[in-house]
């Protein structure tokens, strides 16, 4: 049951469960990487994050994660698409030096300028039609504890998330009161209380060492659980030669030819799967002229 997100529901649709355990896909996302383990586990929580909130969603999209801090770390993104395709990008500041265990405040809100950005990209936009953002203030000492705040704030649907990340694994678990219809929230409140003091009891190691289906088990054994969905995760990347022929257009012929005459060629490396672009003096001239299967200019996705 690994690499899949989980989805329960209990107490007659009260209260939703989602699990996920990333293990071959979390690996994948690092395997061009060598991070500090305080940011890697940070990084593999926020992984863990997009496809907990992605399956909450009844939206053909795109969710974006993005945190931006103030810390060593200036900013990590995870995207977890349609068919939960997942992938990660982070950058740390030039002169960062990041203590073994630092804590999610030190690497990216020391100094509580921190900020957390959810992005809704629709796959299928109408004309006129913008992505979804919200920015919340990156809240408590945890990512865990940012999420919750965004919940209550933005979604005002009461919510526990719990995460861990280590070099082979990235887990969590959300338990969720869910609206009734018309937005009015369910009465069993009783249900909800139980399932949030359950889901407390849950121990890292727990989310590391077992699959999903094993951490719901133990938790809420006692709890008749309907099984709402089974979704497979995978690393994917959707980078391209056209889409960085997109960014050499942005950058005009005046900047390019400045990195030909220096380096001879340009080279560009996407910051999600480490996958190289090399374009000689031909093949960039053709890309900023615009090629007929270039594709419209903007970051290297």
């Amino acid at each position: 049951m690994s690499d899949q997100v989980l989805k329960f529901l209990m107490a007659d649709g009260a209260v939703r469960i989602e699990a996920v355990s990333l293990t071959s896909t979390w690996q994948e996302l690092n395997r061009h990487r060598s991070l500090p383990p305080a940011v890697n586990a940070m990084l593999g929580e926020l992984v863990a994050a997009s496809t907990l909130l992605a399956a909450t969603l009844k939206f053909n999209g795109s969710l974006v994660l993005q945190i931006q801090g103030d810390g060593p770390v200036r900013l990590a993104v995870v995207e977890c698409a349609a068919g939960f395709g997942v992938r990660a990008a982070i950058k740390l500041s030039p002169e960062a030096a990041v203590p073994e265990h630092a804590s999610f405040r030190d690497l990216v809100n020391a100094s509580g300028q921190g900020r957390f950005v959810i992005v809704l990209d629709p796959k299928d936009k109408l004309p006129g039609q913008q992505a979804y953002t919200g920015i919340v203030p990156l809240v408590g000492n945890t990512l865990a504890e940012s999420l919750d705040y965004y919940f209550a704030s933005s979604e005002q649907l009461p919510t526990l998330v719990h995460l861990a990340a280590n070099e082979t694994c990235a887990a969590g678990l959300l338990v969720q009161r869910m609206p009734a219809e018309g937005g009015k929230e369910v009465t069993d409140i009783d249900a909800w209380d139980r399932a949030r003091h359950l889901a407390a009891t849950i121990k890292r190691e727990e989310l590391l060492g077992l699959p999903a289906q094993e951490v719901v088990r133990r938790l809420f054994w006692e709890e008749p659980l309907a099984v709402k969905a089974e979704q497979p995760v995978r690393f994917s990347c959707t980078c391209s030669r056209e889409k960085v022929a997109g960014v050499l257009r942005m950058l005009g012929a005046a900047e390019i030819e400045s990195i030909l005459a220096e380096q001879g060629k340009v080279s560009v490396n996407c910051e999600y799967c480490d996958t190289r672009y090399e374009f000689d003096a031909v093949d960039a001239a053709l890309a900023v002229r615009g090629s007929p299967d270039a594709e419209p200019g903007g970051a290297v996705h």
